[in-house]
């Protein structure tokens, strides 16, 4: 069994603002604690200082046990990479090492094939032996099998880019949990899951003995794993952190009952400043005329000094205020209409007529073909019309299809999928991308641009550049600009699944408001209450509609 002991742990960012300050907590053997706390309060920055990935600047940190860490960046992984080097890559160090080394001694035997490259490849191999390797690879395969339904003879040579989100994921818990390590670090391990492996994950990670520490943002997932909520609030002076030692379920009361406590000591800390300069200033008047006051004004001196130096309590943390104003537009009646459309290869033909105003969630186990229906949207449909272009940075890849899918007039695509690349973006600051607008929205003078940003909750990250965001950073900005960008449909893919708890609840009051049509992909089952319609990808190809939520669809079979 492992443990990890934060201790006063201090960090600020490269332009000098302070993003961590005196943090400590203790996660004990065979807890379940879950850090949560706004988007870009430094929740994946505190685990990267915990895996040794950067340094704290201050503090230390101190554990037990092996160690395994799923990063943020799993389910978005688009180069090259195969399936074998994501199982390496959170493989155990030793193993590591010896793939890592096996992979270089091979690439040399195809390149020159010396006699010494042949005896550094017989080394490696053993090595790659007594590292343990062949028997990791058997558990590679239960990974694969588990994850993907294909053994890892098959499955290692595949490029991640043909998984989905959910599978890399899946694959790389599959690999954490029957792992050795005796300690996990998971940053929004239920991103890009589905429902059914939602529910795997809750059970596998309330059934292990494991030591583990997960960023998330899922209430049902926190409330079912969590022992304790670890939360980061946001300061001038950096993020503090606290800890609920009890179920998310009664957290929001724990919580409000802290800020109210903070308030009160705040209020007598106040009360009791006031009293103290008061009583010096007026001993110090009596002192001027009274020798036998001088004794008792140094002591109130010294008193209100010691007051001061040790300084208020605890400030209450700064309560975040999303408001997002998305706009929208009239169009026609009829927003989709879909006739005998089938996704080639993915689901049978059916039929779809999405009017104008309903609010429509699109549900189905990964990889039922849910996200290639909403890029056909999102490229305007089978033939579309030159007004149906699609608003944001982002053009969509063709979706083969037969049967017909088309917009209604006046429909403006925007869409909202995380796990695209945003070139137009990168290397430019979020007021500099707002400043000089597009061909789809309007440039803001600054004041304008930063009053938008500060809705968002993103003033103080005006100056950074997009790809230096965090993952919900990034995509509350992203909603910005289509709110920015005169979209009448919003087609939203998993939109949740980076956003913290208030910009969640901001973005659902949002879309109340949103004078337009609403698709949304979506796996988290709190955001899906407020939909109107259900169209569900099942298990069997069928596309079906349902007055209620569906979340027992499983995986659909397909030959790999």
């Amino acid at each position: 069994m492992g443990h990890v002991d934060v201790n006063s742990v201090s960090f600020s960012l490269p332009d000098g603002r302070p993003l961590l300050n005196d943090v400590s907590v203790r996660v004990g053997e065979g807890a379940k604690v879950a850090l949560i706390g706004p988007n870009g309060t430094g929740k994946t920055t505190l685990t990267r200082i915990i895996a040794g990935d950067v340094d704290a600047h201050e503090g230390a940190v101190t554990r037990s046990g092996g160690l395994g860490v799923m990063r943020q960046f799993i389910g978005k992984v688009r180069d090259d990479t195969t399936v074998r080097d994501l199982l390496v890559s959170v493989a155990p160090t030793r193993i590591r090492e010896a793939a890592q080394e096996v992979d270089r001694t091979e690439l040399l035997m195809m390149e020159r094939d010396s006699e010494a490259d042949q005896m550094a490849y017989a080394h490696a191999l053993v090595e790659w032996g007594e590292a343990g390797g062949y028997e990791q690879e058997t558990v590679w395969d239960q990974c694969t099998m588990a994850a993907l339904g294909i053994p890892y003879e098959q499955a290692q040579w595949r490029k991640v880019t043909t998984l989905s989100g959910g599978e890399q994921k899946r694959l790389v818990l599959e690999a954490l949990l029957r792992g050795p390590e005796e300690v996990l670090l998971l940053d929004e391990p239920d991103n890009y899951l589905d429902v059914p492996t939602k529910r795997w994950l809750e059970e596998a990670l309330v059934a292990s003995p494991k030591t583990v520490l997960f960023i998330s943002h899922d209430r049902e997932l926190l409330d079912r794993v969590a022992t304790r909520i670890a939360t980061l609030e946001p300061g001038a002076a950096g993020a503090t952190l606290w800890v609920h030692p009890g179920r998310f379920s009664t957290y929001a009361q724990a919580r409000d009952d802290r800020n109210a406590r903070l308030e009160e000591l705040r209020r007598r800390w106040d009360e009791e400043h006031v009293k103290l300069k008061t009583l010096v200033q007026t001993l110090k008047v009596k002192a001027k005329y009274n020798d036998g006051m001088s004794s008792r004004y140094q002591a109130a001196q010294t008193r209100l000094a010691k007051f001061e130096q040790a300084g208020p309590p605890q400030e209450t943390p700064m309560l975040q205020q999303v408001k997002m104003r998305l706009a929208g537009g009239r169009t026609a009646k009829r927003a989709i209409v879909a006739t005998a459309l089938e996704l080639t290869g993915l689901m049978k033909p059916f039929d779809l007529e999405v009017w104008y105003g309903e609010r429509v969630a699109v549900l189905g186990s990964n990889g039922s073909g849910k996200s290639h229906f909403l890029r056909l949207l999102a490229a305007g449909g089978s033939d579309p019309e030159r007004e149906h272009q699609p608003v944001g940075d982002v053009q969509p890849t063709p979706v083969e299809h037969t049967g017909v899918v088309r917009l209604g007039s006046r429909v403006r695509p925007g869409w909202f999928a995380q796990t695209h690349e945003h070139p137009t973006l990168l290397g430019r600051t979020l007021l500099e991308i707002l400043h000089r607008g597009d061909e789809h929205r309007v440039g803001k003078p600054r004041e304008e641009a930063a009053r938008a940003l500060d809705r968002y909750e993103l003033a103080r990250s005006g100056e950074q550049t997009f790809e230096s965001l965090s993952g919900g950073q990034q995509a509350r900005f992203q909603i910005l600009l289509l709110e920015l960008s005169g979209a009448t449909l919003l087609l939203l893919d998993e939109p949740t699944d980076n956003l913290d708890l208030q910009s969640a609840e901001a973005l659902e009051e949002g879309l109340s408001r949103f004078e337009g049509t609403v698709m949304a992909v979506t796996h988290d089952r709190w955001f899906a209450r407020g939909f109107d319609r259900y169209l569900v990808f099942g298990s069997d190809g069928r596309v079906y509609e349902s007055t209620e939520p569906v979340w027992d669809e499983k995986r659909v079979v397909r030959p790999r």
